[in-house]
């Protein structure tokens, strides 16, 4: 099946962005823009506002329309009902934790870049015979880590993925060291208890400090 290209971003420049994918779970609207402006201080402009709130919506709304240079898009996109809001919104694209075949489906007909989330090979699969080849791999650490990863580029030597769950500032590096991998996501950087504390430069600092790292 031919991938429809219609979006707005595609996977492959959206995953040649930065390596850093910062993933938000976002409660309070208000929040939304100082901690977009601190990830962007830290020239991290691909945001991941995950739908696990119900200010979500709201927030990706916000972002997209006052910081334009930001490339913000939705996570845990699970049906093809929040992939056509999460547009509505202002959404760049949106990851999913998994796929069906009916959400690749919506993933193909719509203009907002989707990126499928696998943990297996039968689910890769799936995903390549509607013309994806950039994935979300989920949850990483909990689904064979780096190993895993690794084996899958054996067969599938031309599918790129961005690993998700379990990923550290301590075991980054050994995700972008392998040839299939080309960004990860992370929550560690925007933490509960950094928001609580509005604690904004917090966040710019220990993102430059994980890009140094990277880079190191």
């Amino acid at each position: 099946m031919t991938l429809t290209k219609k979006w707005q971003v595609m996977p492959q420049d959206l995953f040649a962005m930065g390596p850093l994918v910062p993933v938000l779970v976002i409660k309070d609207v208000e929040d939304a823009l100082p901690i977009a402006e601190a990830l962007l201080a830290a020239d991290v402009k691909v945001l991941e506002v995950t739908l696990r709130t119900p200010a979500a919506l709201d927030v990706i709304r916000t972002i997209a329309k006052e910081l334009p240079e930001a490339v913000v898009g939705a996570g845990t996109v699970t049906n093809r009902e929040l992939l056509q809001r999460s547009a509505d919104a202002g959404a760049k694209f949106a990851i999913s934790p998994g796929l069906t075949k009916d959400l690749l489906q919506a993933g193909n007909e719509g203009n907002v870049a989707l990126i499928p989330g696998i943990s297996s090979i039968s689910e890769l699969m799936d995903g390549i015979d509607y013309g994806y080849d950039h994935f979300k791999f989920f949850p990483a650490e909990a689904s064979g880590g780096v190993k895993a990863i690794q084996s899958i580029g054996g067969p599938f030597p031309d599918i790129r993925f961005c690993p998700t769950g379990g990923i550290n500032i301590n075991n980054i590096n050994n995700y972008l060291a392998l040839k299939n991998v080309m960004c990860c996501g992370g929550s560690w950087l925007v933490s509960d208890d950094i928001v609580a504390q509005k604690d904004w430069s917090k966040i710019t600092q220990l993102t430059q400090q994980a890009l140094t790292h990277i880079k190191s």
